[in-house]
């Protein structure tokens, strides 16, 4: 299967945020490169919220270009066979985190928001994914910083988006 197979399926299954969902789909069925950053209409993504549930603490990174804390993320690549390898990928490269595990149940939400030119914007698929024990980072290329976070302290230094990933991530833990 294809990524691109991958990502229409993953999508059709997420059954929150479905108009927003659709506005992936359509794009996709619109760009069949939608998922490359070559396609400056806007392309897919993969990020995920580290979390270490037992410690209630979330690990983000200072991004280097936009200086702001965020969750683990970004392209898809040729070698990623699906949707949540990339955001698995993404995790593991931006944190520095070995042993990571997705969440059980495909996406925890999505978040379209807008990017500089040449492209108009990212359609972000987003996962949670669970360190292990003790786990220990590494900052990367892309971040200035890569620092833990209690859940309590996240409103004081993340935006609304990674705060509703937060948010959907601890409604799935609950589960």
């Amino acid at each position: 299967m294809s990524l691109y197979d991958d990502a229409v399926l993953v999508l059709k299954g997420y059954e929150d945020q479905t108009d927003l969902r659709q506005a992936y789909l359509d794009h996709l069925a619109e760009h069949p490169d939608g998922l490359w950053k070559a396609c400056h209409a806007g392309h897919i993504t993969a990020s995920a919220l580290v979390i270490d549930p037992e410690g209630g603490r979330v690990l983000l990174t200072l991004h280097k270009k936009l200086q702001m804390w965020l969750q683990m993320g970004g392209h898809c690549e040729p070698g990623d066979a699906s949707l949540a390898d990339a955001a698995l990928r993404e995790a593991t490269e931006e944190s520095g985190v070995s042993g990571l595990s997705l969440l059980p149940g495909g996406p925890v939400r999505l978040d379209r928001h807008p990017i500089p030119p040449p492209c108009h914007c990212h359609f972000d698929v987003q996962y949670a994914v669970v360190a292990p024990p003790d786990a220990a980072h590494a900052i990367s290329d892309e971040s200035l910083d890569v620092r833990w976070f209690g859940y309590d302290e996240v409103p004081k230094v993340a935006d609304e988006s990674v705060l509703r990933l937060l948010e959907a991530t601890r409604a799935r833990l609950a589960l």
